[in-house]
């Protein structure tokens, strides 16, 4: 017989390995899916109102695969095995081995992602090229799938990104989970709860993204030799705010912009909040992001062409910031 059942915040509704009684339907409130790794825990995902947790093992009474603990203040209906197989036997037996398949089919996915987290815990969880995967993996899905909003945006399903992150290139969902929040952290996702237990994911910038995924992955796999060196979040303050002084600055009919030293010295702590003095430029004409100094009567000078500038400003923006929040 159906239950209602409150659960309250921070508490299981069960645990990994717990034996296998009832399947819930979430009627307020809000779950952590999680995977326990050592000491930790890993999100796999999150539900909410509307979305069913518990019933792979009605068909097979496995133990529980994963732990779920309410993020809220929550209320579950608890469907007991015993009365909801006695509903199944009344089904067609065709219908009852779709069903099974399809469980079957689930499980075989979340032993591919268990062996996935349990990789070398020496390796970088989030090496640069993963990331850029992940990234591809929803550009993927919103070209293809995504509606397009009126600002450009694209917006699609969390559980579509889900099935074409685990099934099509078989990488984990909690990783994907991670890059999305780390995304939304930096503006370029909004997630929007659609009450039906998966997420409304809207990339709000998808041509900026798909141009940081092509740079990105020509950068990673160029020849060292080749490639311009990494940035510290240092250097590209100090670029930005270079960039900042020369859109002030009308191009001469090379397309470059001649920004002066000496002003961006005198005005940076006001016009960006951090002082950036003459010599700071140096590493990055050194690294190539800059071309050499010019002195004249007037002062010292470098001279931009901003539209091939900026892009590599932003997309060093975005790898250190990513790695930041993905550690």
């Amino acid at each position: 017989m159906a239950e209602a059942k409150k659960v309250a915040k921070d508490t299981y509704l069960f645990r990994e390995g717990d034996a296998p009684d009832a399947m819930y339907i979430i009627k307020t409130g809000s779950f952590a899916i999680t995977k326990t790794k050592g000491n930790s825990e890993i999100v796999l995902a999150e539900i909410n109102a509307g979305a069913m947790v518990g019933e792979m093992a009605l068909f097979d009474n496995k133990p529980r695969s994963a732990n779920v603990k309410a993020t809220k203040e929550s209320e579950v209906i608890s469907l007991p095995y015993d009365s909801l197989t006695k509903q199944m036997e009344q089904l067609p037996v065709w219908v009852r081995a779709i069903m099974k398949t399809l469980n079957e089919n689930l499980r075989e996915a979340n032993k591919k992602i268990k062996i996935l987290e349990n990789s070398n815990p020496d390796e970088e969880r989030f090496p640069p090229h993963i990331v850029n995967k992940y990234i591809s993996i929803l550009n993927l899905v919103g070209n293809k799938y995504g509606k397009q909003e009126d600002n450009g945006a694209v917006s699609f399903s969390s559980g579509l990104l889900r099935n074409y992150t685990i099934q099509i290139f078989q990488e984990a969902t909690n990783k994907m989970q991670a890059v999305v929040n780390a995304l939304t952290d930096l503006g370029y996702i909004t997630q929007e709860d659609r009450g039906d237990g998966f997420q409304k994911i809207i990339n709000n910038q998808p041509q900026e993204l798909f141009a940081f995924v092509d740079w990105y992955n020509e950068w990673l796999f160029k020849q060292e030799k080749d490639r311009l060196p990494i940035l510290s979040d240092a250097e590209v303050k100090i670029l930005n705010g270079i960039l900042l002084f020369a859109r002030k600055v009308e191009p001469n009919h090379k397309g470059f912009r001649k920004v002066n030293l000496n002003d961006v010295q005198n005005e940076s702590m006001k016009e960006t909040g951090n002082l950036i003095r003459a010599d700071d430029v140096n590493p990055l004409i050194e690294k190539r992001y800059l071309t050499e100094k010019i002195m004249d009567e007037q002062g010292v000078y470098i001279m931009i062409a901003l539209e091939d500038v900026e892009h590599l400003a932003r997309n060093w923006t975005i790898v250190n910031n990513l790695k930041r929040k993905l550690r």
